[in-house]
């Protein structure tokens, strides 16, 4: 009888055991981003290297830290002060590209933007005259065209601050931090 009732718990433990589902594997949502971008008329740009000692993205984990860029154009940098040299509409126009050369970078490193799960956090920096107060308003720049390229994975957490300077003059500088799959 005792025999038979632990071959009874065996055989149940087994039966159980072997009913459970193991854990799927996760699945990524995938979009075509390339044709997004496209219907965007927003197109990539290798990144350059870094001009100084440092490195464009590290990844620790499932987290990039992407080191800050500035508003770079074919003819060169946008530069100025915001409320003194370039206007709010100007400012904007500086961390929208911005926006993309950060997209451009995340896409180098990792070859595919489906991989991006979430942009975490911004940090948004605007070369400001001392009265300026409409940081906001321009690193929504920024903002804008990461949530129009990644939807819902683009919405995060930001701080947009004034500064007195930036590297060489620059309108703007945006770092930021993305989690992957």
């Amino acid at each position: 009888m005792k025999n038979i009732f632990i071959c009874f718990v065996c055989i149940t433990i087994l039966s159980c055991s072997s009913s459970q589902k193991l854990a799927d594997p996760v699945q990524i949502p995938t979009i075509n981003y390339d044709q997004k971008l496209k219907n965007l008329d927003i197109s990539l740009a290798k990144p350059g290297a870094p001009v100084a000692n440092y490195v464009n993205i590290v990844q620790t984990g499932k987290l990039l830290f992407l080191a800050g860029k500035g508003p770079r154009t074919e003819n060169g940098y946008i530069t100025g002060k915001l409320g003194d040299d370039l206007s709010i509409e100007e400012g904007y126009r500086a961390a929208r590209i911005t926006g993309i050369t950060q997209i451009g970078v995340i896409k180098d490193f990792l070859g595919d933007l489906n991989r991006v799960k979430r942009v975490v956090k911004v940090l948004g920096m605007v070369n400001a005259a001392p009265d300026f107060t409409s940081h906001p308003e321009v690193i929504n720049g920024f903002s804008d065209v990461i949530v129009e390229v990644f939807g819902e994975r683009g919405k995060h957490a930001r701080a947009a601050v004034g500064m007195g300077s930036l590297p060489r003059n620059i309108a703007v500088e945006v770092e930021m931090i993305v989690e992957i799959y």
